[in-house]
């Protein structure tokens, strides 16, 4: 006797996001229609050779006081930290679905954020405030949402950024790991920046948190006195603005461009 056995599948829609260069499967689960459990299908929809192809994916699902709750899981399928340019592209996608105008609060994993939509397709996210910086030899260390490692480099163009990065990430900081971020002073307020980053352990074009590390720890090592940084990274420009306190900073928000470059459906 030969036994069959039938796997049921579905189709839902997603739409494909691009924040300077890092890029988002969204998928607006108000209505519970993906599942969130399923580590191994996150890993293979952000597959660039297997799925659709992404940095990460990103949920927008409801929140009973705020416009929207987030959802982020890095590339290989795990929940992760707080992600810059994916907040930023999830407000933009709120906006699409009509669920804001032109300002937007949210919960994300490292708690609750505030954004501006601009009618020249920018997104400023307010990001959580930092209450410490620590400064080592060579390096400084900050957390942004996410944890992150800022140095400096002579010429970020020709860095290893993936041997590097990867090495840094592994035995600096074991098996939770860091992003790992290679800045160039430009002169005044402006830095070039390239980032690895954990959970795609590979360089992404672009890392909100990343930038926001990067211009805190710019500022804290007295790189530069404004309180505007200006960010290069391969996949386009950001701007960090933000407030010193005593230790740390506030009133941080990140600046860039959040495009949405098309909508399908796929089987899972």
């Amino acid at each position: 006797m030969t036994c069959c056995i039938f796997v049921l599948m579905k189709t839902i829609p997603f739409y494909k996001y691009q924040g300077t260069g890092n890029d988002f499967i969204i998928i607006d689960n108000r209505q519970h229609i993906f599942d969130k459990n399923s580590t191994h299908k996150i890993e293979k929809l952000c597959d660039r050779k297997f799925g659709i192809g992404a940095d990460g994916l990103m949920l927008l699902e409801n929140h009973d006081q705020l416009d929207f709750t987030m959802v982020y899981y890095n590339a290989d399928g795990n929940e992760s930290t707080m992600c810059g340019n994916g907040g930023r592209c999830l407000v933009h996608f709120a906006q699409h679905l009509g669920i804001v105008q032109d300002k937007a609060s949210f919960e994300a994993i490292d708690g609750i954020h505030h954004a501006h939509l601009y009618a020249n397709g920018e997104v400023s996210l307010q990001m959580s405030n930092v209450s410490s910086l620590q400064v080592f030899d060579g390096h400084v260390f900050t957390n942004t949402g996410s944890p992150h490692h800022v140095q400096l480099t002579d010429n970020v163009e020709h860095t290893d950024v993936v041997s590097q990065g990867r090495h840094l990430r592994n035995t600096l900081y074991g098996k939770e790991g860091a992003n790992i971020n290679f800045v160039e002073p430009q002169g005044g307020n402006l830095f070039k920046v390239r980032t690895y980053e954990r959970g795609v352990e590979d360089e992404t074009l672009s890392c909100g948190t990343g930038v926001t590390a990067v211009a805190l720890a710019m500022h804290h090592t007295q790189q530069t006195d404004d309180h505007q940084v200006q960010l290069r990274t391969p996949g386009g420009d950001l701007k960090v603005k933000y407030q010193p306190t005593p230790g740390g900073y506030k009133d941080i928000w990140l600046t860039g461009a959040a495009t949405q470059v098309f909508k399908g459906e796929v089987l899972i």
